[in-house]
């Protein structure tokens, strides 16, 4: 399910000199000059307005999508989710003019509102206790393989000139289709059937997922929960009371740390940023296609050890890694500054009209790479698994939505404002996000608990009135 890899087709379009041609003719100008400022050539609003159009309608919709999972369950919202897509395809690969091509990004925004909440509900739903973290975090990595795959598509249809940009947008429908086709094939959550009154439906789908027969023990706990869940009429309304408050803080910090952490900066613009950094434009998509293989492989490590040695201990090796790779870590005695860092390499050697040497642009790829490797074993995967298992079933598709709207709303303010902040900030906006990254360690170390082989239903009890913080909100 390759949701996000359609928001992602984007940093490699906008690299396409005859997209920017066409609908960015003031950018493909200012490229274009030799003397012009390597941090500002790319700073155009309405350039971030095509990138963030889409999170503004993911930040509206995901409350929809809150609303119909609860009412129609998880499978038809997903299959909601998948037709959006493939009409938000269709449309930006058949854009006339950038309004054209806005409506479709929107398109595309009300599917990631859509399918960002359902899908992971779905897999956390179905998922064994002692497997949940893994399953889970499946959907992140077919997120990292259709990243992976938009940027393959991205580097071949640079060269489909003057159309390839129109291929590379259209074909971001081809995930759609399985999406589409999965949510025809999946089978309804037992929770989601339990929930909406049909016991007898969820009871033999626990069966058939479960592959056993005895599962009263699960059966009834969820039925449990449930009925309490039937209960609450107005979940948005409890999530403001003061118990629900640590699940509520933890799912909007989470989502927030993991946009501020500069990764959205960093995949969105990596082509972009390569160019600045002094590659051509087909080695940039290339160096794309680079830091995609490693978000893949990196996703795998987290889905084998996120059950085995707990949320935690990922988020903060991460954080460490992450911070490593952005800030400068090493000078040389007696000779130069030689900063091992993307912020120190670029204020020490990317003047506003240079190019660094092949040798540094090399470095820098490197250090990007070594910073995705890491968010894509923690933040990335986990800032989704955490507020899915936190929140009691009676808030949990509410709270989720809070979660989701949380994520997108920060995506869009990052992607809104990064071309400005590079032009304004320089190399010092990696120093921005590497100050941040700092401050996310100390949240996972003070405030963060434990939930590695919890029941869901049981979080409160060994979780939230268990931990030395939270534990003061529990009625």
């Amino acid at each position: 399910m390759k949701l996000n890899s359609l928001i992602l087709e984007k940093g490699g379009v906008t690299a396409m000199d005859d997209f920017l041609i066409k609908f960015f003719p003031t950018v493909h100008e200012r490229k274009l000059h030799a003397k012009e400022n390597n941090y500002c050539k790319y700073d155009d609003q309405y350039l971030q307005l095509f990138t963030s159009s889409l999170y503004l309608a993911a930040l509206v919709s995901s409350f929809g999508a809150s609303k119909a999972c609860t009412k129609f369950g998880r499978k038809p919202t997903i299959l909601v989710a998948s037709v959006f897509f493939l009409f938000g395809a269709a449309v930006s690969s058949s854009a006339q003019n950038i309004w054209m091509l806005i409506i479709g990004r929107i398109l595309l925004g009300f599917g990631v509102g859509f399918g960002n909440e359902a899908v992971p509900l779905f897999l956390s739903e179905i998922a064994p206790v002692e497997r949940r973290g893994a399953v889970n975090i499946l959907f992140q990595f077919f997120v990292t393989v259709g990243i992976f795959f938009a940027n393959l598509v991205n580097y071949g249809t640079s060269k489909m000139h003057p159309y390839g940009w129109r291929v590379s947008l259209g074909l971001a429908g081809v995930p759609a289709v399985f999406l589409f086709i999965g949510s025809i094939v999946i089978t309804e959550t037992p929770t989601s059937l339990i929930e909406r009154g049909n016991e007898t439906a969820g009871q033999s789908t626990l069966r058939k997922i479960r592959g056993v027969d005895n599962v009263s023990s699960e059966f009834e706990q969820i039925k449990a929960a449930s009925e309490i869940a039937r209960q609450v009429k107005h979940p948005y309304k409890k999530l403001m009371k003061r118990s629900s408050m640590p699940p509520l803080i933890i799912g909007i910090l989470l989502q927030v740390f993991q946009q501020l952490t500069g990764i959205n900066a960093i995949m969105f613009y990596a082509p972009v940023l390569f160019q600045t950094v002094g590659f051509k434009n087909d080695a940039s998509l290339l160096s794309a296609v680079i830091t995609g293989i490693v978000n893949v492989l990196s996703t795998l490590v987290s889905i084998f050890y996120v059950d085995k040695v707990g949320r935690g201990v990922l988020l903060l090796q991460a954080c460490v890694q992450m911070l490593i790779s952005q800030f400068i870590c090493f000078a040389e005695w007696k000779v130069s500054v030689m900063q091992t860092a993307i912020g120190g390499i670029l204020v020490a050697f990317l003047t506003t009209t240079g190019s660094l040497t092949k040798l540094q642009a090399a470095f820098v790829v490197v250090l990007v790479c070594v910073f995705v490797m890491s968010f894509a074993w923690s933040w990335g995967p986990l800032g989704w698994l955490i507020p899915i298992e936190t929140f009691p079933q009676e808030t949990r598709t509410a709270g989720f939505a809070f979660a989701v709207s949380s994520n997108v709303l920060f995506t869009f303010l990052i992607a809104q404002a990064f071309l400005s902040m590079l032009c304004h900030m320089r190399a010092f906006i990696f120093f921005f996000f590497a100050g941040w990254i700092l401050k996310m360690g100390l949240f996972v170390y003070f405030l963060l608990p434990e939930t590695k082989n919890v029941p869901l239903d049981l979080m409160v009890e060994r979780v939230w009135k268990q931990h030395p913080v939270w534990k003061r909100f529990m009625d």
